[in-house]
C-alpha cells in the first residue's frame, strides 16, 4: 500500500532586506507556445531560455507522446523536430498534462482537427478546472469534445472536419482565444475572434514569427485556416508573473535597489507595472532592444511607500496571475484597494480569492472578500499559518510577505511552486529572503 508523500512546508522568517540582481527563468506561457508551434511546423525549432518546470515538461512530455521528435542537450535548450500539421500520431495513453491548465485547455484546440482520438488527464488540481469555456466554441467549429460535467478528463474525437467561425468572446481568456486560433490553422476558412479586453498575444506573435498570416485589429483578430507553420528559432525571455514576486519584494524592502533582468515586456502581461506606479512604487524600466517578437527588458526597483488604490476593471485581464502578489503588496500599503471584476480567479490553481483572503486574515490584515474581487486595508503583516491549498502563486506570494511580517511565516502545501518556479527557493534567498525549505530546495 502506497503512503502519500509528506507535505512541503516553507518557514520564512522576516528579512531585513532585499536586494542584487535576479535572472528571471523563461515565460511559461511562451515555453508552452513554442513546444507546442514547434511540434506542427515543418521543419526544426530551436528554443532558448524554456522553462524546464513541471508544467512546460509535461507539454513536452505529451508531445513526445504523440510522435513528435524533441531533444534537450541543455535544460534551457530544446530542439523540436516538427511532425507538420498532419504528422501527428496517436497517443497509446490518457496524455497527462500534470497540473497544466495551460497546455490542457491548448491541446484541445491542437488536437480537435486530428484523425485521431485523444483524452487529456490531469492531478488533482486540474481535474477540478472548468474546460467548457473551450470546448463549446471548438464544438461550433465542429469538433466533438465530451468533458464530465464541464471538467476533465477531455476527450477528444478524431476525424472532424473543423469549419471557421466568429466567435465573439464572453469573457476575456488567452487560453480559449489561442486554443481556437490554434484550431483555426486547420478549419476550412476564416476563423475571427473578438475579445471583451485585451488579453495576452504571446499566440498570435507566435504564430506570426512561425510564417503564419493573421489579421489584427484592436482585440479582434483572425486567421485563415490550411496554412502551415515553418520552424524557427525562439527567445524565451523572462516570465514577467514570475518576476512579479520579486517587484514587490522590492517595493517592500529593496533600500538599495534590485534588479530583475531581460523580463518580457509584452503590454498584454504587464497590468501589474501600472498598478505597482499607481502605488507610488520606484521602478524603472530599461528596455533591452528587441531580440524577436517579445519585448524584454531589465526592471530596477526601490523599496517605495505604497498607497492603496481601486484597481481599474481594464488592467485585471492584463494582471490576471499577479493579483496574489499584488494582494500582498495591497495588504502593505497605506490606506485601502480595491479589486472587482476578477472573478476568473475563482477558477484557477485554487480559488485564489478566497485562498487569499483566508490567509491575509490569517496574518492580520483586515479584507473583504467580494464575489469578484477583494477588498483589503493596509496594516502589519502578524506571524502564523497560512495555507497554500497547492497553489503555486499562493505560496511565493505569502513568502514575500515576510518582509513585513513581525514574525515567522509558516507556508503549508507548497510542493506546486515547482509547476511554474523551480528556482524561486535558490533565486529568493539569493536576493536575501529568509525560507528554510525542509526536504526541499
Amino acid at each position: 500500500m502506497s503512503t502519500a508523500a509528506p507535505e512541503q512546508r516553507w518557514y520564512v522568517t522576516p528579512a531585513r532586506e532585499v536586494g542584487g540582481t535576479v535572472t528571471i527563468p523563461g515565460d511559461k506561457s511562451i515555453s508552452h507556445r513554442a513546444l507546442m508551434l514547434g511540434g506542427i511546423a515543418e521543419g526544426e525549432t530551436s528554443i532558448e531560455g524554456f522553462l524546464a518546470s513541471e508544467d512546460c515538461l509535461a507539454t513536452l512530455a505529451a508531445l513526445r507522446a504523440l510522435g513528435v521528435r524533441i531533444e534537450r542537450p541543455a535544460p534551457t535548450r530544446v530542439i523540436v523536430q516538427g511532425a507538420g500539421s498532419e504528422g501527428l500520431e496517436p497517443p497509446g495513453a490518457p496524455l497527462d498534462l500534470g497540473n497544466a491548465g495551460t497546455a490542457m485547455r491548448l491541446f484541445m484546440g491542437l488536437l480537435a482537427p486530428q484523425r485521431f482520438d485523444s483524452t487529456l488527464i490531469g492531478d488533482r488540481s486540474l481535474m477540478r478546472r472548468p474546460m467548457e469555456r473551450v470546448a463549446e466554441p471548438l464544438r461550433r467549429m465542429g469538433a466533438e469534445i465530451h468533458t464530465r460535467a464541464g471538467l476533465p478528463p477531455v476527450e477528444v474525437r478524431g476525424g472532424r472536419a473543423l469549419h471557421g467561425i466568429d466567435f465573439h468572446m464572453p469573457m476575456a481568456s488567452a487560453q480559449v482565444k489561442s486554443a481556437v486560433l490554434l484550431a483555426g490553422l486547420r478549419a476550412i476558412g476564416t476563423t475571427a475572434i473578438a475579445e471583451p479586453a485585451p488579453t495576452r498575444d504571446h499566440t498570435e506573435r507566435m504564430l506570426e514569427g512561425f510564417g503564419a498570416r493573421l489579421r489584427r485589429e484592436g482585440t479582434a483578430v483572425a486567421i485563415s485556416g490550411g496554412q502551415r507553420l515553418r520552424g524557427t528559432h525562439i527567445e524565451v525571455p523572462g516570465d514577467f508573473s514570475s518576476a512579479a514576486f520579486f517587484l514587490v519584494a522590492g517595493c517592500l524592502g529593496a533600500e538599495r535597489g534590485l534588479t530583475l533582468r531581460r523580463v518580457g515586456i509584452n503590454p498584454t502581461r504587464t497590468g501589474l507595472l501600472e498598478m505597482l506606479s499607481a502605488m507610488g512604487a520606484d521602478i524603472q524600466v530599461h528596455p533591452l532592444g528587441d531580440p524577436g517578437p517579445e519585448p524584454v527588458a531589465d526592471i530596477e526597483v526601490r523599496a517605495s511607500h505604497l498607497r492603496g488604490i481601486e484597481v481599474p476593471e481594464r488592467l485585471v485581464p492584463l494582471a490576471i496571475d499577479e493579483f496574489p502578489i499584488f494582494f500582498i503588496a495591497a495588504a502593505a500599503a497605506s490606506g485601502e484597494s480595491v479589486v472587482r471584476g476578477a472573478g476568473e480567479l475563482r477558477v484557477k490553481e485554487s480559488d485564489r480569492l478566497a485562498v487569499m483572503a483566508e490567509g491575509l486574515t490569517r496574518l492580520g490584515i483586515r479584507n473583504e472578500l467580494l464575489p469578484d474581487g477583494m477588498r483589503i486595508w493596509g496594516g502589519a503583516f502578524q506571524g502564523g499559518t497560512v495555507h497554500a491549498h497547492g497553489d503555486h502563486r499562493i505560496a511565493m506570494s505569502f513568502a514575500v510577505a515576510s518582509l513585513r511580517a513581525r514574525a515567522r511565516i509558516e507556508i503549508r502545501d507548497v510542493a506546486n511552486v515547482a509547476t511554474s518556479f523551480p528556482d524561486f527557493v535558490a533565486l529568493a534567498r539569493a536576493a536575501g529572503l529568509q525560507i528554510d525549505a525542509p526536504g526541499g530546495s
